[in-house]
């Protein structure tokens, strides 16, 4: 199965460090973001990384390489221009090949295990939720008996992780361009077609400065 880590957002809550940096190299522990999902993705198996990038991307492809170092062969979806989450998937696509594969946002920090994901998925998505963070309350969609539905108000709502495995076949009717993957994975619900589980561990969206010092703490608490 492969894996594609998505790194083409721009990180603007997090200026001044990513008017220079890429937001996925930026350094929690001392290491990059996206280093620990390199690392954690080769330790659970998964070999073939697709990485997208449009923001400083080039910085992506000269810190990263081929991949090599992390055991990994790593292959670029360069963006001219940041594309949404899901045009940046369908971009990547001929990479990603016709089988599911695993999608990692490339701003979170988690102890996640990656290889209980490898297993064929029943329908078009498998979606890793979290307990709602405080800046995040009212949360994203219901886990209902593993199906992952949208707006069941007698269910607790989670919040997506940014870890899924995705079936190409999501996409299809798709045209090149930005689009945003939430319609896509809100029609799958509907049908039945979205299955999902409860992350167990640690996790955060490093989305801003506060965030970064919450990841920092936890690593330094794990040494």
């Amino acid at each position: 199965m492969k894996a594609m880590i998505l790194a083409a957002g721009k990180g603007e809550r997090m200026r001044p460090l990513t008017l220079t940096t890429p937001k996925p190299l930026v350094r929690a522990g001392g290491v990059p973001l996206i280093e620990y999902h390199l690392r954690a993705l080769a330790a659970a198996g998964f070999t073939d990384i697709v990485i997208n990038h449009a923001w400083l991307g080039q910085q992506i492809e000269d810190f990263l390489g081929d991949g090599s170092r992390y055991g990994v062969s790593i292959q670029y979806s360069a963006e001219g221009e940041p594309l949404e989450t899901g045009g940046g998937i369908f971009r990547a696509l001929p990479l990603l090949g016709d089988e599911a594969f695993v999608v990692v946002n490339g701003d979170i920090w988690t102890d996640y295990d990656f290889s209980v994901l490898h297993q064929p998925i029943n329908g078009l998505a498998h979606l890793v939720l979290v307990s709602n963070p405080p800046h995040h309350p009212a949360g994203d969609f219901c886990l209902v008996e593993s199906l992952v539905r949208d707006g069941q108000p007698e269910a607790a709502t989670l919040t997506y992780s940014g870890i899924a495995v995705l079936h190409p076949q999501l996409f299809d009717g798709c045209s090149a361009g930005a689009f945003k993957l939430a319609p896509l994975l809100r029609k799958a619900m509907a049908d039945g077609q979205v299955t999902g589980e409860q992350l167990k561990g640690h996790w955060v969206d490093v989305g801003t400065h506060e965030r970064l010092a919450e990841v920092e703490s936890l690593i330094e608490a794990s040494r």
